[in-house]
This record gives C-alpha cells, sequence and structure tokens, in this order.
C-alpha cells in the first residue's frame, strides 16, 4: 500500500496501543498513538486523517466526549471505534463513522481502507 494516511489511535492501554499500531503499521499507514491518561487526554499537533478511538477508557474520560472534541477541532475527520463491544454503543453511534470489533486485524485494516479511500 502506498498510503501514509495518519492515523490517531486513541486508547488508555499503552499495550493496545503498541499491538493495533504495529498492525496498522504493517499495513502502510503511519499511527500516532494518544494514550488517555485518568485526567484527559492531549491530542498531538499533527492533524490526523482517521481517529481509530477505544470506547472503553479508564478514570472519568468518557469515548462519546473525545468523539465530540474530534468532530469540534477536525471537522470531517473520520473516526472509527475499536472495541471488545459486540456491537456500537447507543451512546456514540452518532459520533462515528464505524465500529470494528478488536480481535479481527484483517478487518480492521479493511475497515481502515474503506474510510481513508475517497468515493468516486
Amino acid at each position: 500500500m502506498e498510503s501514509r494516511a495518519c492515523i490517531w489511535m486513541i486508547d488508555d492501554d499503552p499495550l493496545h496501543l503498541k499491538i493495533y499500531g504495529w498492525i496498522i503499521e504493517s499495513a502502510g499507514y503511519h499511527t500516532l498513538p494518544v494514550e488517555v491518561q485518568l485526567g484527559g487526554i492531549d491530542l498531538p499537533e499533527k492533524p490526523p486523517d482517521l481517529v481509530l478511538l477505544d470506547y472503553h477508557l479508564g478514570g472519568l474520560t468518557m469515548a462519546a466526549d473525545i468523539a465530540k472534541l474530534i468532530q469540534e477541532r477536525l471537522p470531517g475527520v473520520p473516526v472509527l471505534v475499536l472495541s471488545d463491544a459486540y456491537m456500537l454503543p447507543d451512546d456514540i453511534a452518532p459520533l462515528v463513522q464505524g465500529f470494528v470489533r478488536k480481535g479481527d486485524p484483517a478487518r480492521l485494516i479493511d475497515r481502515l481502507h474503506a474510510a481513508l479511500t475517497p468515493v468516486p
């Protein structure tokens, strides 16, 4: 793949950031890991082409709040939820463009590619 699209990966688990970062980088994308801390989140300066957001975050930070923040600061940037949930939770559904279950790397890459490919 020729693309070097930048993907922010937002998660509270450093191991998940490392594992999924490796999977996504292996597919030819550039990743910026964003670790959610107990006190919140610091978004990178470099704008992403897509945001991959974990749903279950520790502390008081809610994934829906992060999705709203991204919509406000980066309108038009697609957000995909990556979660171990069986389906996209209702509170975040209107704020994101898709959902991928953890544990299926091939489907994850397919969803990233589809979300980043312009529709003719």
